[in-house]
């Protein structure tokens, strides 16, 4: 795989020379206790339920952060800020695409973590990879299978169910592809294990939330909040696991309009299900609104200012 760069770029934007400057040193992304199956498993089927409601029909289904250029006016109707969020979705894949270069033809492709199997589909549909995609809930399993048998790529697609084994010496790919699944790892180990399912040359392409403040993150316990951890601590235990950096790409603004776009999903939701009257109606949309600016708002500050940043890293495996 062709990388964007031979170098990694500095980066230039005002918010990025912002987040260099407030970065706090950061312990190593080891220290903090890790998760449990259980919690892993009861955020995913989370993102799971929501997905399939949004998008479970014939569809690439997607359970992470887009990215947004424009918002839509204030009174977009619901059904096409649902097809602006998964569209966001996709441009976050396609900007990852192309930080890592042009696939190979018949490129292995290891998918960690894309839950219903959309990532898989998307690499093996538009960069025509096979794709061996890891699922970590069991009852997701079916879900995956039905979703690429739908979609014609039984040949391109295989869905596996996370064993917790050492890798096997036969399992080495081209890349291994993880976004918003870092965050859920112990990462030095997880590191080290994508290290060994590499082939020599072969990339790790992440697309994940680091901390630059430790105090910029909700106190939540969450999979995806507990352990974001920052960047140099993943940089770090990357290059003691024998991969270095060859791109970084903050794409923290354009990710504050994605949770923009999920908050007013949210309400267009609850009046498709609500009923009473229009007090209650009001009364009920007001608490959604107090609802998602509790999960979205400290995300989307800390974006901002530089607390938090949405990363795409692309690091090789030496050869």
């Amino acid at each position: 795989m062709k990388p964007l760069s031979a170098h990694t770029a500095p980066l230039s934007s005002p918010l990025a020379r912002g987040r260099d400057a407030n970065e706090v040193v950061a312990p190593s992304s080891a220290d903090p206790s890790p998760l449990t199956p259980c919690d892993v498993w009861t955020y995913q089927e989370a993102l799971a339920a929501r997905g399939l409601v949004r998008q479970g029909h014939g569809r690439r289904v997607y359970g992470h952060t887009g990215l947004v250029d424009r918002l839509p006016p204030p009174g977009t109707p619901g059904p096409e800020l649902m097809e602006r969020l998964r569209g966001s979705q996709e441009t976050l894949l396609a900007e990852l695409a192309r930080a890592m270069g042009p696939f190979p033809d018949g490129g292995d492709v290891l998918d960690a973590g894309s839950v219903l199997g959309g990532n898989a589909l998307y690499w093996a549909q538009e960069h025509r990879a096979r794709v061996t995609t890891m699922v970590t809930v069991p009852t997701h399993l079916e879900h995956v299978r039905r979703f690429v048998h739908e979609a014609g790529m039984c040949s391109r697609v295989q869905p596996r169910l996370c064993s917790g084994e050492p890798p096997r010496s036969r399992e080495c790919y081209d890349a291994v592809i993880a976004v918003e699944h870092t965050c859920a790892q112990p990462r030095a180990e997880w590191l080290r294990g994508v290290h060994a399912r590499l082939k020599p040359g072969g990339l790790l392409a992440v697309a994940d939330c680091f901390w630059v403040r430790p105090d910029a993150v909700h106190p939540s316990e969450d999979a995806w909040r507990k352990q974001l951890g920052s960047v140099t601590a993943f940089l770090a235990d990357a290059r003691e696991a024998g991969l270095e950096l060859e791109a970084h790409d903050d794409v923290s603004a354009r990710a504050v309009g994605f949770w923009t776009l999920s908050s007013e999903l949210l309400i267009h939701e609850h009046m498709a299900c609500a009923s009473g009257e229009a007090k209650n109606l009001r009364a009920a949309l007001n608490a959604v609104r107090a609802e998602s600016r509790r999960e979205h708002l400290w995300l989307q500050q800390g974006l901002l200012d530089g607390g938090l940043e949405y990363a795409l890293l692309v690091l090789r495996r030496e050869a």
